[in-house]
């Protein structure tokens, strides 16, 4: 038998299914057949309300530049960070600020006409397109060499469990929120837990197929459509249930301190919890799209552990001349940018199963906001920092820009992965291209 070249052609000489992707994909053996495929990943950290941009945008532009307070903790990873100023949401439509600016910041387009009022402007629902995340997990999910057990992982850190615009950053297609885990034991089982009665439950999905089947055959365009995404759920829970048995899951499975209840002063913990959990499943390669979220648009966690007693938002909302609630947001912002440097620490200091370098070495981290400042509801400058080296952007470096569209970061998201899209969102902000200077 001839040498294998990819380890698609390594299944197919085995006579293997493609369902056993995920569990060779790791063996350090096989480590020739994983070059030129090199594992690219995402991660997208959200905190709310805004920033302070005299204590966060660094004055200088290019490589000589500085970290004013808010990017302190980042000091180590100078030379892997780029720190975007000057991209705008330029989306308009329906919705206060604080709703199109979570809801469009991972579409890039318009909320749905609703009716959740928000602050004195129009009612809306929820985005009306797919979210960047999912868009890239859809891509890598269609090919057997990047297609991963779950795709996507959506984490989060006290995010309400009401469901509304305000508490959504992450969509699977118009209308189509998803929800965060905020939950590290649920997280923990999703990762981990072994599902009670495997067989009997594949062989009511090999019925539930079959039935949709004869069913799609018998109805007209609409239903057919429906009936598809029914069976494309379908499709992804088998895959599930094939990739989940195994005992080994090749590397040691973190422990949780038990009893961590989900409280506003407890949030320091979740989120190491979350954040851990999140580099194990990026070592089992579970997943190479993943989301952040730190509670919501508006959000009022009370930062206690730093002896701020005030809710975020409330004194997001305090003027510039308020030198004591700049301060305290300057600290609020600086300890977000703490659990990032954490975020870069774990993944810097981890190394990829095939020897290639580090998680870090292969992950991209975007930090972000739903708006520019709090006081103002602004749209412009919406801060975005980005850590890491997983999509060959040029690190190391400041960059200011007049008021491009957010969308065109959103597409250069995508082509990082090899994803030529030549729009994302609202077309109209798509024209020019991807943002320039990055690479």
């Amino acid at each position: 038998m001839n040498n294998p070249k990819t380890r698609r052609e390594f299944l197919r000489d085995m006579g293997l299914g493609a369902a056993m992707l995920p569990f060779i994909t790791n063996l350090p053996s096989l480590e020739a057949l994983t070059k030129g495929h090199r594992k690219r990943r995402l991660v997208i950290l959200f905190s709310p309300d805004g920033i302070v941009p005299s204590t966060f945008w660094p004055d200088a532009q290019g490589a000589d530049f500085a970290f004013k307070q808010s990017l302190k903790p980042l000091d180590p990873f100078k030379n892997r960070t780029l720190v975007l100023r000057g991209v705008s949401d330029r989306v308009k439509g329906d919705g206060d600020n604080h709703m199109r600016g979570i809801g469009c910041l991972l579409t890039g387009s318009e909320l749905f006409p609703g009716n959740v009022q928000g602050g004195s402007d129009t009612p809306a629902g929820w985005a009306s397109g797919i979210s960047i995340d999912q868009e890239i997990k859809q891509f890598l999910q269609k090919s057997p060499t990047t297609r991963t057990r779950f795709g996507s992982l959506e984490f989060g850190v006290m995010v309400p469990d009401h469901a509304d615009t305000w508490t959504r950053m992450c969509y699977a297609g118009p209308n189509k929120p998803i929800a965060p885990i905020d939950d590290p034991y649920q997280m923990f089982g999703k990762l981990y837990g072994q599902l009670k009665d495997q067989e009997t439950l594949k062989s009511v999905l090999d019925d539930l197929r079959e039935d949709l089947a004869k069913v799609k055959k018998q109805v007209g365009v609409k239903d057919r459509q429906i009936l598809e995404e029914h069976t494309t759920l379908v499709r992804e829970m088998e895959l599930e249930i094939q990739s989940a048995r195994t005992n080994d899951v090749g590397h040691a499975v973190p422990v949780l301190e038990p009893g961590i209840r989900q409280e506003n002063d407890n949030i320091p913990k979740i989120s190491k919890l979350q954040i851990d959990l999140m580099v194990s499943s990026f070592l089992a390669d579970s997943a190479r799209v993943a989301t952040l979220q730190y509670t919501n648009s508006v959000g009022q966690a009370r930062m206690t552990w730093l002896g701020i007693q005030e809710g975020q938002h409330d004194l997001s909302h305090e003027p510039d001349s308020n030198k004591e609630a700049q301060e305290k947001l300057t600290r609020i912002n600086e300890w977000y940018c703490s659990q990032l440097a954490y975020l870069a620490q774990r993944l810097a200091e981890t190394k990829e199963p095939d020897g290639s370098g580090t998680l870090l070495d292969n992950t991209l981290i975007v930090w972000t906001n739903e708006l520019g400042q709090g006081n103002s509801h602004t749209l412009e400058d919406i801060p975005f920092v980005l850590v890491g080296n997983g999509l060959d952007f040029k690190m190391g470096r400041s960059l200011k820009y007049e008021r491009l569209p957010h969308n065109r970061l959103l597409m250069a998201f995508a082509h990082g992965f090899g994803h030529r899209v030549t729009k994302f969102g609202n077309p109209d902000f798509c024209g020019a291209g991807v943002l320039p200077g990055l690479t």
